[in-house]
């Protein structure tokens, strides 16, 4: 089966299955001398992992790391980097009925249309605990990206038909996303949204919802105008992950009702201040600086091209396919969990009309676990292009 490689030159490829020994991925074309703590993997990992009670599952695995290769005293040895994830709370008998049946909203009789064959127990390689890898391997570039003072924020934004102010609304409060099981960035919603979540829960349902991400310190020019779009290439990594829908930049789906006198981001001169659309939420009043230098070249300007600033940012920090200097801004959409323990109606294998209950330990919304993941995989198109960057022009 090929299609479990990411990147051009930071490239990544996971492996393993829901209910096989281990999962994990490897990491090839970081540079070298990059400083990495497997606790740096360790801290997403456990993002990811269910938080106890509330929209997640109930299968807790330790999720705990293991660097194979690749890294050496702490920093990386720019060789292929192995990271691995061993499985200790598989209860594959939870599946056993599932052998023969189709299983509404999954991939079953897509993948055995395909290749004749599926791993039943969880989902295999289709499950969402294939994600681990990519978490791990967003984590080194993560690390990466952060010694080019570029760092990326996730959170949930709609769920269960809850949603939350955006990051230039009033109440957003970036920190209260690691303190409440949803991720929602405003306690009082995020309380609403899981009473309803224990709602569906009980009912045996589950719910849909919205992960909104925006990237800081991110440099102009970043992309390529025709296949290479930044655009294009976040939304091939965001519709990668298996319940992902829909992704949206900046204005998104609303830029289709506006007119272009009020779509348009104006330009105007940097020292006439940063616009609202600049900043993240009240946390620290975080201002993110458009077109800060570096001595990396990939950070300066041409000859001749002046700085300037957005008086807003509905094109989300990307026209053309490359990156302006403003935040970048998307949304993914993800539809609802589809392991459900409701009656559903299906087919077996004979063609059989089978009512089904699934059984076992699954999340109710998975908006909240899906936050690093959102996060992981924007890591590893920023990395990667970066990267590319270097050979742009002289």
């Amino acid at each position: 089966m090929a299609g479990n490689s990411f990147g051009t030159i930071f490239t990544v490829t996971t492996f393993g299955e829901s209910h096989g020994p281990a999962l994990g991925c490897i990491v090839d074309g970081c540079p070298a001398g990059l400083p990495l703590d497997i606790g740096d993997i360790r801290r997403e990992l456990r993002r990811r992992r269910p938080g106890g009670g509330g929209p997640a599952t109930t299968r807790s695995e330790e999720d705990e790391p293991e660097i194979l290769s690749g890294v050496f005293e702490g920093k990386t040895l720019g060789t292929p980097i192995a990271i691995m994830v061993r499985n200790n709370n598989q209860r594959s008998s939870d599946y056993d009925e599932l052998r023969d049946l189709y299983r509404p909203g999954h991939a079953d009789w897509a993948w055995e249309a395909k290749y004749g064959f599926r791993d039943h127990r969880g989902g295999g390689r289709s499950s969402a605990r294939e994600t681990l890898g990519r978490v791990a391997a967003g984590a080194v570039a993560k690390a990466f990206l952060a010694t080019q003072g570029i760092s990326i924020h996730g959170w949930t934004s709609f769920a269960a038909r809850i949603h939350a102010p955006g990051p230039d609304e009033q109440g957003f409060d970036l920190e209260e996303v690691e303190r409440n099981p949803l991720r929602f960035p405003h306690r009082e919603k995020a309380e609403q949204a899981l009473e309803i979540i224990e709602g569906l829960r009980k009912e045996g349902d589950s719910a849909g919802g919205t992960v909104s991400c925006r990237v800081l310190g991110l440099k102009p020019g970043l992309g390529t105008p025709v296949f290479g779009k930044l655009d294009a290439l976040l939304a091939s990594a965001m519709l990668s992950l298996g319940a992902a829908k829909g992704i949206e930049f900046g204005a998104g789906f609303r830029a289709a009702s506006m007119q272009g006198s009020s779509a348009n981001d104006s330009p105007i001169p940097p020292a006439s201040g940063r616009s609202a659309a600049a900043s993240l939420g009240s946390v620290n009043n975080d201002r993110f600086i458009p077109h800060t230098k570096g001595a990396d070249s990939i950070s300066s300007l041409p000859p001749g091209v002046p700085d300037l600033d957005y008086a807003a940012n509905n094109a989300g920090g990307i026209l053309g396919g490359i990156s302006t200097g403003m935040p970048l801004d998307f949304t993914v959409a993800f539809k609802p969990v589809p392991s459900i323990s409701k009656k559903q109606q299906t087919l077996d294998r004979s063609g059989t009309v089978r009512e089904l209950v699934i059984q076992g330990r699954h999340d109710v919304c998975l908006c909240p676990r899906a936050v690093p993941v959102v996060e992981a995989m924007a890591a590893l198109v920023l990395a990667d292009l970066l990267l590319l960057s270097r050979s742009d022009r002289i």
